[in-house]
């Protein structure tokens, strides 16, 4: 399973002077690239699921940007007991950084508009985890089956969907230098095992699901070819 990192207090944050500072781009001491707010987005809903997609959510440059900020911090190898220990298999390597700034400046840049009427058990969205984590998946790797899990971050507020935005896949500029990614797939599963949609990665693709107790089972697909970066948090709902 892979929980949604975060921890008690971390909502109690001076947010005015956040807002204040995310308007200008976000990230703390500006290591990160500015998060321009994002008009006209796309959402595309799959029926009969609380799975939603957004196209070009980061723009090529905002993407490229946040894969170099990532490497030069520098990526942990994180890997599970696997299957036969009762964790899925899990092969990739990670960044987490909690910034609050970050997490209102990608929050406030669209994902907001999006959860303006969503309601999930009373609670309404409030921002993004401040929890923020990078994924980079190099040829071979994957993730097998899993759930995520919702987190209790404290003073009622929890986590209830997942946010992914793809850093890298098609559309990027490696496309048509022969470094395109091949493979990483994210595949969402019923009940019974059967597929009920496969994402396949694209620069600057925001994927949203629920998480919890009503998440779909899903897997990161192997990596055959270049590598794969995701940035992942999660809504909070209070």
């Amino acid at each position: 399973m892979e929980p949604a990192a975060g921890g008690a207090g971390q909502q109690r944050q001076n947010k005015a002077s956040a807002s204040k500072k995310a308007k200008k781009g976000g990230g703390s001491g500006g290591r990160w690239p500015a998060v321009k707010p994002k008009k006209d987005l796309q959402i595309n809903r799959l029926k009969g699921t609380h799975l939603l997609t957004i196209p070009d959510f980061f723009t090529s440059a905002e993407a490229k940007a946040f894969v170099d900020v990532a490497e030069s911090l520098g990526f942990t190898h994180q890997g599970s007991l696997g299957p036969l220990k009762g964790e899925a298999y899990r092969d990739n390597d990670r960044i987490s950084v909690t910034d609050p700034l970050l997490a209102q400046a990608i929050w406030e840049s669209g994902i907001n508009r999006i959860f303006t009427d969503v309601n999930v058990s009373g609670k309404v969205a409030t921002g993004l985890n401040p929890n923020i984590r990078f994924y980079r998946y190099t040829e071979g790797q994957r993730f097998g089956r899993h759930i995520d899990e919702s987190v209790d971050l404290g003073d009622g507020s929890k986590t209830y969907y997942t946010l992914l935005i793809y850093l890298s896949g098609k559309g990027s500029a490696k496309d048509s230098s022969g470094q395109a990614l091949v493979g990483g797939e994210t595949v969402f599963y019923d009940q019974r095992g059967g597929v009920v949609a496969e994402v396949a990665p694209v620069q600057g693709l925001a994927l949203l699901h629920l998480h919890g107790a009503k998440c779909m089972l899903h897997e990161a697909r192997v990596v055959k070819k270049n590598a794969k970066y995701v940035l992942r948090s999660d809504v909070v709902f209070s």
